[in-house]
Protein backbone atom coordinates (compact mmCIF):
# COMPACT_ATOMS: atom_id res chain seq x y z
CA UNK A 1 0.00 0.00 0.00
CA UNK A 2 3.44 2.26 0.59
CA UNK A 3 3.41 2.39 -3.11
CA UNK A 4 -0.19 3.05 -4.08
CA UNK A 5 -0.50 6.01 -1.54
CA UNK A 6 2.74 7.40 -2.71
CA UNK A 7 1.96 7.52 -6.16
CA UNK A 8 -1.63 9.30 -5.20
CA UNK A 9 0.10 11.65 -2.92
CA UNK A 10 2.51 12.50 -5.76
CA UNK A 11 -0.40 13.18 -8.36
CA UNK A 12 -2.34 14.96 -6.07
CA UNK A 13 0.87 17.08 -4.97
CA UNK A 14 1.49 18.30 -8.67
CA UNK A 15 -2.35 18.67 -9.25
CA UNK A 16 -2.04 21.35 -6.46
CA UNK A 17 1.22 22.85 -7.57
CA UNK A 18 -0.73 23.28 -11.16
CA UNK A 19 -3.32 25.08 -9.91
CA UNK A 20 -1.93 26.46 -7.02
CA UNK A 21 1.85 27.96 -8.66
CA UNK A 22 1.93 27.16 -12.54
CA UNK A 23 -1.80 27.93 -13.63
CA UNK A 24 -2.56 30.03 -9.96
CA UNK A 25 -3.87 33.27 -12.42
CA UNK A 26 -6.38 31.72 -15.72
CA UNK A 27 -4.73 32.41 -19.10
CA UNK A 28 -4.61 31.63 -22.77
CA UNK A 29 -2.77 28.49 -22.57
CA UNK A 30 -0.25 28.88 -25.98
CA UNK A 31 0.70 26.10 -28.46
CA UNK A 32 4.06 26.82 -27.37
CA UNK A 33 2.99 26.42 -23.19
CA UNK A 34 1.12 23.40 -23.93
CA UNK A 35 3.90 21.95 -26.44
CA UNK A 36 6.48 21.82 -23.44
CA UNK A 37 4.15 20.43 -21.02
CA UNK A 38 3.38 17.79 -23.44
CA UNK A 39 6.65 16.65 -23.95
CA UNK A 40 7.25 16.75 -20.09
CA UNK A 41 4.12 14.44 -19.68
CA UNK A 42 5.02 12.16 -21.96
CA UNK A 43 8.72 12.15 -20.68
CA UNK A 44 8.00 11.51 -17.13
CA UNK A 45 6.04 8.93 -18.12
CA UNK A 46 8.62 7.05 -20.37
CA UNK A 47 10.74 7.66 -17.35
CA UNK A 48 8.31 6.06 -14.72
CA UNK A 49 8.29 2.57 -16.96
CA UNK A 50 11.97 2.70 -14.93
CA UNK A 51 10.50 3.33 -11.27
CA UNK A 52 8.05 0.28 -12.83
CA UNK A 53 11.15 -1.95 -13.22
CA UNK A 54 12.55 -1.09 -10.24
CA UNK A 55 9.34 -1.73 -8.68
CA UNK A 56 9.30 -4.97 -9.92
CA UNK A 57 12.82 -6.16 -9.07
CA UNK A 58 12.90 -5.09 -5.34
CA UNK A 59 8.88 -6.73 -4.66
CA UNK A 60 7.66 -3.52 -3.58
CA UNK A 61 4.62 -3.67 -5.16
CA UNK A 62 2.22 -6.74 -5.07
CA UNK A 63 3.10 -8.80 -8.68
CA UNK A 64 -0.57 -10.89 -8.80
CA UNK A 65 0.59 -12.26 -12.54
CA UNK A 66 4.02 -12.87 -11.21
CA UNK A 67 5.61 -10.31 -14.45
CA UNK A 68 9.38 -9.75 -14.72
CA UNK A 69 10.82 -6.41 -14.46
CA UNK A 70 11.07 -5.95 -17.99
CA UNK A 71 7.76 -7.56 -18.67
CA UNK A 72 5.75 -5.09 -16.47
CA UNK A 73 7.82 -2.27 -17.64
CA UNK A 74 6.98 -2.91 -21.51
CA UNK A 75 3.16 -3.68 -20.67
CA UNK A 76 2.98 0.26 -18.34
CA UNK A 77 4.57 1.78 -22.08
CA UNK A 78 2.12 -0.41 -23.87
CA UNK A 79 -0.92 0.66 -21.72
CA UNK A 80 -0.10 4.33 -22.07
CA UNK A 81 0.39 4.58 -25.43
CA UNK A 82 -3.05 3.00 -25.85
CA UNK A 83 -4.46 5.42 -23.35
CA UNK A 84 -2.81 7.88 -24.93
CA UNK A 85 -4.02 7.01 -28.17
CA UNK A 86 -7.51 6.63 -27.08
CA UNK A 87 -7.47 9.72 -25.63
CA UNK A 88 -6.96 11.38 -29.20
CA UNK A 89 -11.45 11.03 -29.55
CA UNK A 90 -11.43 12.65 -26.13
CA UNK A 91 -10.20 15.78 -27.51
CA UNK A 92 -12.44 16.52 -30.18
CA UNK A 93 -15.26 16.21 -28.34
CA UNK A 94 -13.66 18.38 -25.42
CA UNK A 95 -13.67 21.07 -28.23
CA UNK A 96 -16.61 20.69 -29.07
CA UNK A 97 -18.67 20.83 -25.74
CA UNK A 98 -16.23 24.14 -24.85
CA UNK A 99 -17.49 25.67 -28.40
CA UNK A 100 -20.97 24.83 -27.68
CA UNK A 101 -21.16 26.86 -24.33
CA UNK A 102 -18.69 29.51 -25.22
CA UNK A 103 -16.15 28.73 -22.69
CA UNK A 104 -13.42 31.14 -23.01
CA UNK A 105 -9.84 29.72 -23.68
CA UNK A 106 -8.49 31.63 -20.46
CA UNK A 107 -10.83 29.61 -18.72
CA UNK A 108 -10.67 26.21 -20.39
CA UNK A 109 -7.39 25.13 -18.51
CA UNK A 110 -9.49 25.39 -14.72
CA UNK A 111 -12.75 23.09 -15.91
CA UNK A 112 -9.97 20.67 -17.43
CA UNK A 113 -8.20 20.35 -13.84
CA UNK A 114 -10.93 19.86 -12.34
CA UNK A 115 -11.77 17.40 -14.65
CA UNK A 116 -9.12 15.39 -13.85
CA UNK A 117 -9.79 14.90 -9.57
CA UNK A 118 -12.95 13.44 -11.36
CA UNK A 119 -11.43 10.88 -13.75
CA UNK A 120 -9.07 9.70 -11.74
CA UNK A 121 -11.78 8.82 -9.04
CA UNK A 122 -14.35 7.60 -11.76
CA UNK A 123 -11.42 5.35 -13.44
CA UNK A 124 -10.09 4.04 -10.66
CA UNK A 125 -13.63 2.58 -9.96
CA UNK A 126 -14.07 1.03 -13.29
CA UNK A 127 -10.52 -0.35 -13.14
CA UNK A 128 -11.01 -1.91 -9.46
CA UNK A 129 -14.15 -3.47 -10.78
CA UNK A 130 -13.03 -4.08 -14.75
CA UNK A 131 -9.84 -6.25 -12.64
CA UNK A 132 -12.27 -7.84 -10.34
CA UNK A 133 -14.59 -9.33 -13.05
CA UNK A 134 -11.41 -10.87 -15.10
CA UNK A 135 -10.09 -12.37 -12.13
CA UNK A 136 -13.97 -13.73 -10.96
CA UNK A 137 -14.95 -14.57 -14.22
CA UNK A 138 -12.78 -15.38 -16.95
CA UNK A 139 -15.51 -15.32 -19.70
CA UNK A 140 -15.38 -11.62 -19.19
CA UNK A 141 -12.29 -11.74 -21.33
CA UNK A 142 -14.11 -12.90 -24.34
CA UNK A 143 -17.29 -9.88 -23.58
CA UNK A 144 -14.84 -7.03 -23.56
CA UNK A 145 -13.15 -8.43 -26.43
CA UNK A 146 -16.23 -8.20 -28.35
CA UNK A 147 -17.16 -5.19 -27.37
CA UNK A 148 -13.74 -3.40 -28.29
CA UNK A 149 -14.31 -5.27 -31.89
CA UNK A 150 -17.51 -4.21 -32.28
CA UNK A 151 -16.61 -0.58 -30.70
CA UNK A 152 -13.88 -0.78 -33.92
CA UNK A 153 -16.32 -1.35 -36.10
CA UNK A 154 -18.99 1.53 -35.05
CA UNK A 155 -16.09 3.61 -35.68
CA UNK A 156 -15.22 2.64 -39.43
CA UNK A 157 -18.82 2.62 -40.45
CA UNK A 158 -20.22 5.31 -38.55
CA UNK A 159 -21.13 8.42 -40.81
CA UNK A 160 -19.45 11.77 -39.79
CA UNK A 161 -22.54 13.92 -39.89
CA UNK A 162 -22.93 12.01 -36.55
CA UNK A 163 -21.25 14.74 -33.62
CA UNK A 164 -21.87 14.98 -30.47
CA UNK A 165 -24.22 17.65 -29.66
CA UNK A 166 -23.66 18.86 -26.03
CA UNK A 167 -26.59 21.29 -25.44
CA UNK A 168 -29.23 18.72 -27.06
CA UNK A 169 -26.86 15.77 -24.75
CA UNK A 170 -29.23 13.84 -21.88
CA UNK A 171 -27.06 15.21 -19.58
CA UNK A 172 -27.31 18.59 -20.29
CA UNK A 173 -31.34 18.57 -20.12
CA UNK A 174 -30.72 16.32 -17.08
CA UNK A 175 -28.57 18.91 -15.11
CA UNK A 176 -31.08 21.83 -16.14
CA UNK A 177 -34.24 20.40 -14.04
CA UNK A 178 -31.61 19.81 -11.12
CA UNK A 179 -30.14 22.88 -10.84
CA UNK A 180 -30.83 26.43 -12.38
CA UNK A 181 -28.42 27.50 -15.35
CA UNK A 182 -26.96 30.59 -16.28
CA UNK A 183 -25.80 31.88 -19.71
CA UNK A 184 -23.42 34.27 -18.34
CA UNK A 185 -20.19 33.30 -17.62
CA UNK A 186 -18.32 35.20 -14.27
CA UNK A 187 -15.23 34.98 -14.55
CA UNK A 188 -13.57 31.67 -13.49
CA UNK A 189 -16.94 30.84 -10.74
CA UNK A 190 -18.92 27.69 -11.35
CA UNK A 191 -21.75 28.89 -9.63
CA UNK A 192 -23.06 32.29 -9.21
CA UNK A 193 -25.85 34.24 -7.65
CA UNK A 194 -29.05 35.98 -9.00
CA UNK A 195 -32.04 37.31 -7.18
CA UNK A 196 -30.59 35.24 -4.38
CA UNK A 197 -30.80 31.71 -6.47
CA UNK A 198 -27.41 29.61 -7.21
CA UNK A 199 -27.18 29.15 -10.76
CA UNK A 200 -24.66 27.07 -12.55
CA UNK A 201 -22.16 28.70 -15.03
CA UNK A 202 -21.45 27.92 -18.28
CA UNK A 203 -18.11 26.40 -16.80
CA UNK A 204 -19.87 24.10 -14.70
CA UNK A 205 -21.89 22.56 -17.38
CA UNK A 206 -19.21 22.04 -19.44
CA UNK A 207 -17.10 20.43 -16.59
CA UNK A 208 -19.66 17.69 -15.73
CA UNK A 209 -20.43 17.36 -19.70
CA UNK A 210 -17.00 16.69 -19.91
CA UNK A 211 -16.28 13.79 -16.76
CA UNK A 212 -19.66 12.21 -18.21
CA UNK A 213 -17.93 11.59 -21.44
CA UNK A 214 -14.84 10.85 -19.94
CA UNK A 215 -16.67 8.27 -18.19
CA UNK A 216 -18.39 6.83 -21.21
CA UNK A 217 -14.85 6.67 -23.01
CA UNK A 218 -13.50 4.87 -20.33
CA UNK A 219 -15.72 2.24 -21.09
CA UNK A 220 -13.85 1.61 -24.33
CA UNK A 221 -10.29 2.34 -23.29
CA UNK A 222 -10.13 0.11 -20.21
CA UNK A 223 -11.01 -2.73 -21.68
CA UNK A 224 -8.57 -2.27 -24.08
CA UNK A 225 -5.60 -2.09 -21.05
CA UNK A 226 -6.90 -4.98 -19.54
CA UNK A 227 -6.00 -6.63 -22.80
CA UNK A 228 -2.51 -5.85 -21.52
CA UNK A 229 -2.72 -6.66 -18.31
CA UNK A 230 -4.78 -7.33 -15.23
CA UNK A 231 -2.13 -5.60 -13.19
CA UNK A 232 -4.09 -3.41 -10.81
CA UNK A 233 -1.19 -1.07 -10.35
CA UNK A 234 -0.21 -1.01 -14.15
CA UNK A 235 -3.43 -0.27 -15.77
CA UNK A 236 -3.99 2.62 -12.86
CA UNK A 237 -1.32 4.52 -13.13
CA UNK A 238 -0.73 3.98 -17.05
CA UNK A 239 -4.14 5.40 -17.18
CA UNK A 240 -3.38 8.13 -14.59
CA UNK A 241 -0.27 9.23 -16.87
CA UNK A 242 -2.38 9.45 -19.83
CA UNK A 243 -5.06 11.30 -18.17
CA UNK A 244 -2.83 14.02 -16.63
CA UNK A 245 -1.32 15.04 -19.82
CA UNK A 246 -4.53 14.77 -21.58
CA UNK A 247 -5.05 18.57 -21.19
CA UNK A 248 -1.88 20.10 -22.42
CA UNK A 249 -2.32 17.56 -25.34
CA UNK A 250 -5.53 18.88 -25.72
CA UNK A 251 -3.71 22.65 -26.01
CA UNK A 252 -1.59 21.71 -27.87
CA UNK A 253 -3.75 19.62 -30.78
CA UNK A 254 -7.05 21.49 -30.55
CA UNK A 255 -6.34 23.23 -33.45
CA UNK A 256 -4.62 20.87 -35.46
CA UNK A 257 -6.43 18.18 -35.09
CA UNK A 258 -8.09 18.17 -39.06
CA UNK A 259 -4.53 17.68 -40.22
CA UNK A 260 -4.37 14.04 -38.52
CA UNK A 261 -7.89 12.71 -39.65
CA UNK A 262 -6.10 9.51 -40.25
CA UNK A 263 -5.31 8.59 -36.44
CA UNK A 264 -8.97 7.21 -36.68
CA UNK A 265 -7.72 4.72 -38.79
CA UNK A 266 -5.02 3.92 -36.18
CA UNK A 267 -7.34 3.78 -33.05
CA UNK A 268 -9.26 1.46 -35.12
CA UNK A 269 -6.75 -1.00 -36.33
CA UNK A 270 -5.76 -0.77 -32.09
CA UNK A 271 -8.90 -1.61 -30.78
CA UNK A 272 -9.59 -4.41 -33.28
CA UNK A 273 -6.12 -5.82 -32.21
CA UNK A 274 -6.53 -5.77 -28.56
CA UNK A 275 -10.02 -6.97 -29.03
CA UNK A 276 -8.42 -10.17 -31.23
CA UNK A 277 -6.18 -10.54 -28.50
CA UNK A 278 -8.50 -11.16 -25.46
CA UNK A 279 -10.31 -13.49 -27.78
CA UNK A 280 -8.07 -15.44 -29.01
CA UNK A 281 -5.64 -15.23 -25.43
CA UNK A 282 -6.26 -19.03 -24.81
CA UNK A 283 -4.93 -19.82 -28.08
CA UNK A 284 -1.91 -17.19 -29.00
CA UNK A 285 0.48 -15.77 -26.62
CA UNK A 286 2.19 -12.60 -28.03
CA UNK A 287 5.55 -11.35 -26.37
CA UNK A 288 4.98 -7.65 -25.02
CA UNK A 289 7.64 -6.20 -27.29
CA UNK A 290 4.90 -7.48 -29.99
CA UNK A 291 2.15 -5.49 -28.59
CA UNK A 292 4.23 -2.45 -28.24
CA UNK A 293 5.17 -2.33 -31.53
CA UNK A 294 1.90 -3.10 -33.52
CA UNK A 295 0.51 -0.01 -30.91
CA UNK A 296 3.43 1.83 -31.98
CA UNK A 297 3.27 1.24 -35.44
CA UNK A 298 -0.28 1.93 -36.03
CA UNK A 299 0.02 5.77 -34.64
CA UNK A 300 3.04 6.34 -36.67
CA UNK A 301 1.51 5.25 -39.37
CA UNK A 302 -1.26 7.37 -38.76
CA UNK A 303 0.18 10.25 -38.58
CA UNK A 304 2.82 9.82 -41.23
CA UNK A 305 -0.54 9.32 -43.54
CA UNK A 306 -2.21 12.65 -42.10
CA UNK A 307 0.81 14.60 -42.68
CA UNK A 308 1.58 12.97 -45.96
CA UNK A 309 -2.51 13.69 -47.03
CA UNK A 310 -2.07 17.13 -45.96
CA UNK A 311 0.83 17.92 -47.82
CA UNK A 312 -0.47 16.32 -51.05
CA UNK A 313 -3.87 18.80 -50.59
CA UNK A 314 -1.78 22.00 -49.55
CA UNK A 315 0.30 21.33 -53.35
Amino acid sequence: MIVWISFLVAVLIFLALDLGVFNKNPHIISSKEAGKWTAIWVTLSFLFSGVVYWLYTTNYIANPDTLKPGAAAMKFITGYLIELSLSIDNIFVIAIIFAAFKIPQKYQHRVLFWGILGAIIFRGLMIFFGVMLINKFTWMTYIFGLFLIYTAAKMLFSGEDEQFQPKKSFVYKALKKVIPISNHIDKEHFFVKRRHITAATPLFVALIVIEVMDVVFAIDSVPAILAITNDPFLVFSSNIFAILGLRSMYFFLANMLAKFSYLEYSLIAILSFVGLKMLLHDFIKLPEWASLAFIALALLIGIGVSLYKNKETEV
